[in-house]
């Protein structure tokens, strides 16, 4: 199983130059993709303008976004910029995409918080026929740089309700399994997936990426409360969930990561609580160990 290192641009002092340090010191391992999440009401970078950063100072490492809000974007906006990035980093990106569960990332960007769901699937569609190089109608031409693989880049679809599954089966290239979910809900999950991947009598085998948070160092736990507080606070018992789950020592680390292998994910994404680069160096040590 690879593990992958989420980049600390959700914590609010996070700076172009620091970005740039994160990015330059886990291309160089033992990583296998760097990646970044999504929120649009907060004082957070915007991911996939960091990732437009690492297209342009990475090689090896993959790309990922886990997730982006889908139904908060324009669509042909958003296939134009995924497929551009897609092109910048030489085919490196995995767009990981879900649809979200609070309603002011809505209101903000004028969207229907309800129909978000069915929103997803028109954009699924929608950004498939774009990464073709379809024409999006008879009055326009194609949108986009072309595709650098069959169907565009690699999509994974994210969220825990059982739509996902369906999904899957018809748009996506695998499951972004969210962070926080109980083993035996994800594998019920996954045996869905893997059923809906036959029905739609889709080719190889779909790709199952999980994740966590973690802090690590002496003062892990209060690292952990405080994002966990910054970002989760406005619903006090998601929050005391979320930090329940996050490991805070290496030993930790290491049986989570045990764990997303012994349930068959391919890729673990491990997302910092703080900007400090030693939370890089200590993950990698525990990696290399693992790996």
């Amino acid at each position: 199983m690879r593990i992958a290192l989420g980049l600390p641009s959700r914590i609010a002092s996070a700076t172009g130059e620091l970005m740039l340090e994160w990015i330059t010191r886990a291309e160089r391992g033992p990583f296998s993709s760097l990646v970044v999440t999504d929120r649009v009401v907060s004082q957070a970078l915007e991911p996939l303008a960091v990732l437009a950063m690492a297209a342009g100072a990475t090689q090896r490492i993959r790309l990922m976004t886990s997730v982006i809000i889908g139904p908060t974007r324009e669509t042909t906006l958003l296939a134009r910029q995924a497929a551009t990035i897609d092109t910048l980093c030489a085919g490196r990106l995995t767009l990981g995409v879900g649809i979200g569960v609070r309603k002011n990332d809505y209101l903000a960007t004028g969207e229907n918080f309800h129909r978000r769901g069915r929103r997803s699937e028109e954009q699924f569609a929608l950004l498939r026929r774009l990464w073709a190089g379809e024409a999006l109608s008879a009055d326009t031409g194609p949108i986009g740089p072309p595709a650098l693989r069959p169907g565009g880049p690699e999509l994974l679809i994210g969220g825990y309700v059982p739509a996902i599954a369906a999904r899957i089966g018809k748009w996506g290239d695998g499951y972004m399994a969210p962070g926080g979910g109980e083993p035996a809900a994800m594998q019920k999950m996954w045996r869905d997936i893997l059923q809906a991947w036959q029905d739609n009598h889709r080719q190889a085998q779909p790709r199952w990426v999980g994740a966590s948070y973690f802090a690590l160092g002496p003062i892990a736990v209060e690292q952990a409360t405080s994002y966990i507080n910054a970002n989760y606070g406005y619903n006090p018992e998601l929050a005391a969930r979320r930090l329940r789950g996050i490991p805070t020592s290496t030993e930790a680390v290491e049986t989570a990561i045990k764990r997303q292998a012994d349930m068959g994910v391919d890729e673990f994404i491990l997302r910092p609580c703080a900007e400090d680069l030693d939370q890089m160096k200590r993950l990698a040590e525990v990696a290399a160990r693992v790996s």
